[in-house]
């Protein structure tokens, strides 16, 4: 897989929104709440174009059902990939345009994924220094993912820890 940072851009929220509605009609039963996260979420941010989604659903059996349906709109359903209580699908393969990473309704991750975009929404700051260590990480990664995503991994655990600790204050 190509690691390539690209400026934002303005259509981001719009292919989410038209991504969301195709899935609500093919797979709304198995859908609580549905949410865009990762860079492509953040306004101003670079970032991979790969629009990021998570999936609240009531139950991993429900999501597990619809295989079928998520295959016919052009996605690999590939299990937990790597996550315990994950379901994980991609559309694109290798060059994905979409992920979707789905949760129980109410998981942790759904909380820590939806924390960290609102943290980085809020504090420009931090958000320039993770859009600078993005650009770097993916120029000497050499086009390898796992590399990209260590490079990143210490300062998005830091800031997702603050960002947790303020979500926990607001609910």
């Amino acid at each position: 897989m190509k690691v390539e940072i690209v400026d934002y851009n303005s259509v981001w929220p719009q292919k989410y929104e038209s991504e969301k509605k195709l899935l609500l009609s093919v797979v709304g039963n198995a859908i609580d709440n549905i949410h865009h996260i990762g860079s492509t979420s953040i306004e101003g941010l670079a970032a991979k174009p790969i629009i990021d989604i998570i999936i609240e659903s009531p139950s991993l059996d429900i999501l597990d059902s619809c295989k079928d349906q998520f295959e016919l709109l052009g996605y690999e359903a590939l299990g937990e990939f790597g996550m315990s209580g994950r379901r994980y699908y991609r559309k694109g393969g290798e060059q994905r345009n979409y992920q979707i990473h789905a949760f129980v309704t109410d998981d942790k991750n759904v909380h820590r994924h939806i924390a960290f975009r609102e943290y980085l929404k809020a504090n420009p700051e931090v958000l320039t220094e993770y859009e600078e260590l993005k650009r770097r990480v993916a120029r000497e990664c050499n086009n390898d993912i796992s590399v990209y995503c260590d490079g990143k991994n210490d300062f998005i655990q830091e800031h997702e820890a603050k960002a947790l600790e303020r979500w926990q204050l607001r609910t």
